[in-house]
């Protein structure tokens, strides 16, 4: 099932002006991009100065995402240790699963940890399915260099040679892990991979940075852009992006 929805004169102007605007710009900020670089490897001696992941943008798409690391090395690993910390998670902290070793009487299913309730199952997976995002408050994982740069959104630089490539666009919906993107299958939700994917986009300029902000919020932002997006909507974002940039909370 294809999600795009074409609006094919704008889509064209706007991947042009991607291509032009992009360009211009990592020739100019070339300066800034070594120093970060620099600074990047004097913090981490022998660490890539790079961050790239899979990410799933419009139509489903997967491509390579890149930005300038901001996190510690082998951070990935830690993350299984730290869902108690997601800002997106109103539980502080995940319920004992429920698994014996035999299976008693009532409904039950087996799974590779034992026998577990049919209900703890299906309790288990609405949470997962209402709460895909991951966002720490204060993230221990995030180095000194790595705090400034995401502060000032200065980490996702380098995704203007994602622009260039054509894997995103300079607004547009944020590209997601897969493992995010697996979840948002439903007929509302997948509407949102029907928009291009972007650096900046309208949960951007509107919650980003904010304490509290839900998963269902940051959906619907996105559904909205994919509804709505177009030449004069793109303007008012890119105006309103560089407050939203110097955002206050270490999100």
């Amino acid at each position: 099932m294809t999600t795009y929805r074409s609006k094919p004169f704008y889509d064209f102007f706007k991947r042009t002006s991607d291509i032009v605007a992009s360009g211009i710009i990592l020739i100019l900020i070339s300066p800034i991009l070594l120093g970060i670089a620099i600074a990047l490897k004097l913090e981490s001696p022998g660490a890539p100065v790079f961050y790239s992941s899979k990410r799933v943008g419009r139509n489903y798409l997967v491509f390579n995402f890149l930005k300038f690391r901001s996190m510690k090395p082998n951070s990935d690993q830690l993350l299984a240790k730290m869902q108690h910390l997601n800002q997106y998670d109103v539980q502080t902290a995940e319920a004992p699963k429920q698994v014996v070793e035999t299976a008693p009487s009532g409904v039950m299913l087996f799974s590779d940890e034992g026998w577990i309730p049919e209900e703890k199952l299906l309790a288990d997976a609405r949470k997962a399915e209402e709460k895909p995002f991951m966002k720490i408050t204060n993230d221990p994982r995030i180095t000194k260099v790595g705090h400034f740069i995401r502060n000032t959104s200065m980490d996702e630089l380098p995704q203007l040679i994602n622009v260039l490539r054509g894997d995103m666009s300079l607004v547009g919906n944020r590209p997601l892990p897969v493992y995010e993107a697996e979840q948002l299958t439903t007929d509302e939700a997948v509407e949102r991979f029907s928009a291009p994917a972007g650096i900046t986009g309208y949960w951007q300029v509107t919650d980003r940075g904010k304490k509290g902000v839900s998963a269902d919020s940051r959906k619907h932002l996105d559904v909205e852009y994919a509804r709505r997006y177009s030449f004069f909507l793109d303007l008012w974002i890119l105006v309103r992006t560089p407050m939203a940039a110097l955002q206050s909370a270490n999100v």
